[in-house]
C-alpha cells in the first residue's frame, strides 16, 4: 500500500488536522519522558548525594575508631617501656625510619602504612622481662642476657591471633627483629629472606636508634661511629640489599631525627664502647643493641 493510501478517505483538510493531531501527540508523549527522565535524574542525583554522606559519615567513623586502635596501641608500647624517659621519642623515630625505609624498598603504600603503625610494637616484650634487667646500668652475665631475649617471644605471644593486618606484622616484627642475615640472632636462629621483611626494616632501623641515642648503659654514639658499624654488619647482621637503601638514604633518617630529637652528638673522639655493649658481644654473634 501506498504512503497515500494511508489518508485514503480524507479529505486535504482531515488529513492536515490528522497529521498535526499525531505531531502534538508524539510531542506530548515525547515531553513526558524527557520529563520522567528529569525527575529520574533528580533522583538519582539525590541517591548519590545521599550515598556520599553516608560513606563520608561511615569514613569518619572508620577514621576515629582507627585512631583510637592506634592510640590504645601506642599507649601499651608505652606501657611496656614507660621506665625510658626516651620511650616517646624513641618509638616515633622507629615508627617513622620503618615506614621511609619501607618506602624507599619499594614497598606498596598499604604496606608502609601497616608498618608505620606496627614498628612501635617491637619490644612490646619487654613488659615481661624485670626491671632489674632491664634498667640494669652495667653489663649483663650470660643468664640475664638469655633472658632478656625471651623479650621477643613475649611479645609476639602478647600480639599473636590477632585479625588486624597491623598486628599481624607487629607479631612478625616482635618475635624476629633480632634475627640476623646470616642466622646467628634470635630466637630462631633464621637466615636470610626466611627472616619477615618487616622484621628486616625494623632490626635495621632499631640498631641504628639504639646506636645513636642514650640508654641507661650508655651515652649516644656520634652518628659516624653507628653507620660504620653498620656498614661492617652490611650481610652479615643486615640485609645487604636492605643496608645499602638505608645508607643511600641517610640523609633522609638525620632529617627525621633532627625533627624529633633534638639532643646533641657526643663528640667522636669521646666515643668508648660502653662495658654492657662489649659484654653483649660475648653472647651473641656481633654487637646487640636494642635487645
Amino acid at each position: 500500500m501506498e504512503k497515500n493510501d494511508l489518508f485514503a478517505g480524507y479529505s486535504y483538510a482531515d488529513q492536515l488536522k490528522k497529521y498535526s493531531h499525531d505531531l502534538v501527540m508524539a510531542y506530548k508523549a515525547e515531553k513526558e519522558k524527557q520529563k520522567d527522565l528529569q525527575i529520574a535524574r533528580k533522583q538519582l542525583l539525590k541517591y548519590a548525594d545521599d550515598l556520599n554522606k553516608t560513606v563520608s559519615a561511615l569514613n569518619a567513623v572508620n577514621q576515629e575508631l582507627r585512631e583510637a586502635y592506634i592510640d590504645t596501641v601506642n599507649r601499651l608500647v608505652i606501657a611496656a617501656e614507660y621506665k625510658d624517659e626516651d620511650t616517646g621519642s624513641h618509638i616515633v623515630r622507629i615508627s617513622r625510619y620503618s615506614a621511609l625505609l619501607a618506602e624507599k624498598l619499594g614497598l606498596p603504600a598499604r604496606k608502609v602504612q601497616d608498618i608505620l603503625y606496627a614498628a612501635p610494637m617491637h619490644d612490646v616484650g619487654k613488659i615481661g622481662i624485670p626491671d632489674n634487667i632491664l634498667m640494669k646500668p652495667g653489663k649483663l652475665t650470660k643468664e640475664e642476657f638469655d633472658f632478656m631475649k625471651t623479650h621477643t617471644t613475649i611479645g609476639a605471644k602478647i600480639l599473636a591471633n590477632s585479625k588486624s593486618a597491623i598486628l599481624q606484622v607487629a607479631t612478625q616484627i616482635a618475635l624476629s627483629h633480632h634475627e640476623k642475615w646470616n642466622g646467628k640472632g634470635y630466637p630462631q636462629g633464621l637466615s636470610g629472606d626466611v627472616i619477615p621483611l618487616a622484621a628486616r626494616i625494623v632490626g635495621l632501623v632499631d640498631t641504628f636508634d639504639a646506636l645513636t641515642s642514650k640508654r641507661p648503659y650508655k651515652e649516644s654514639y656520634p652518628v659516624e661511629v653507628a653507620l660504620e658499624i653498620i656498614r661492617k654488619e652490611r650481610g652479615r647482621h643486615f640485609d645487604p640489599d636492605m643496608t645499602d637503601v638505608f645508607l643511600e638514604n641517610i640523609d633522609e633518617i638525620l632529617k627525621i631525627k633532627s625533627e624529633i630529637d633534638s639532643a646533641e652528638d657526643v663528640a667522636q673522639s669521646d666515643f668508648v664502647l660502653s662495658e654492657r655493649d662489649q659484654s653483649e658481644r660475648k653472647y651473641s654473634d656481633r654487637i646487640t643493641l636494642g635487645r
